[in-house]
């Protein structure tokens, strides 16, 4: 399968094992604390415009299947699905201070929490897991303080800023400092693929009126707008204080690429969902 790469991206990597693909971060690994992915929607047992690999219970799918996808992705990437910790996404910039009292959160046991776009954590065995068919995945490590981040950013949550919410809340609950961070931007849907109505690119006019040039927002002839969610999240993480040279950026777009990832804009909304996954190793 060719797939549509937006530049040649030394940043991300594609991996495979146990015959499920994924990505990960070159930046993330170096670290050598954490396990991470982003999955693809192959792999799995899923059916019909739900195939291959949903990780969702709640887009039609067999609960059954939707657990041996979540078995497979986990032999893949390395963590055991008791371990999952979800989000509960509904484009806040909510973030969760993950605990070992969270463990099993959404696979093995009912949500306790709603309303949660953003998790961290310091406690090693945990998998943050967020779930996404075009808003941005956000990755945050701590190597430092050890401790990692993962944020679900759609055009609510970036607005909002919420990388820079999870940076702070790092902050705040580890001492992270910025300057510290490895962070990645996942794959998500590009400029291109993305039109915006005009209530949306006043409200991306505003919040980031200093970049508003064309990188960011561009008006078409139809009086739409095409938005850059991955320049705009580079925006926030690099004003909130991330370095440039530690913050990888994803140069694949979800809904460029439907037969390899899920998208809500390509599919017109009959699609499953992908998973970001980030956890600390036991030492």
């Amino acid at each position: 399968m060719v797939w549509k790469m937006k530049s040649g991206n030394r940043d991300m990597i594609k991996r495979e094992s146990h015959g499920v693909p994924y990505f990960v971060f070159r930046n993330l690994e170096d670290t050598k604390l954490v396990r991470h992915g982003f999955s693809t929607r192959l792999g799995g047992v899923s059916e019909g415009y739900l195939a291959e690999l949903n990780l969702s219970f709640t887009r039609g799918d067999d609960p059954e299947h939707v657990r041996e996808n979540f078995r497979r992705i986990g032999a893949a990437i390395g963590f055991e699905p008791e371990s999952l910790v979800m989000s509960c996404q509904t484009h806040t910039t909510n973030i969760r201070l993950v605990t070992e009292a969270d463990r099993g959160s959404g696979y093995t046991k009912p949500l306790e929490y709603t309303d949660v776009d953003g998790m961290i954590t310091n406690v090693p065995g945990l998998m943050l897991a967020t779930f996404y068919a075009d808003c941005v995945p956000l990755f945050f490590v701590d190597p430092v303080h050890r401790a990692v981040g993962l944020s679900h950013s759609g055009w609510k949550g970036t607005a909002g800023r919420i990388g820079a919410m999870t940076v702070e809340r790092m902050k705040e609950a580890f001492g992270t400092k910025p300057e510290h961070l490895r962070a990645a931007v996942g794959p998500s849907i590009c400029q291109e693929c993305y039109e915006v109505s005009e209530d949306v690119a006043l409200v991306f006019k505003k919040e980031f009126r200093a970049h508003a040039d064309e990188r960011l927002l561009y008006r078409k002839p139809n009086h739409k707008y095409q938005l850059n969610l991955w320049r705009a999240n580079e925006i926030v993480l690099l004003e909130a204080g991330i370095r440039p040279e530690h913050l990888a950026m994803p140069g694949i777009c979800t809904c460029c690429n439907p037969e390899l990832l899920f998208s809500h804009r390509a599919s017109g909304g009959k699609r499953g969902n992908m998973g970001a996954f980030l956890g600390l190793c036991r030492e």
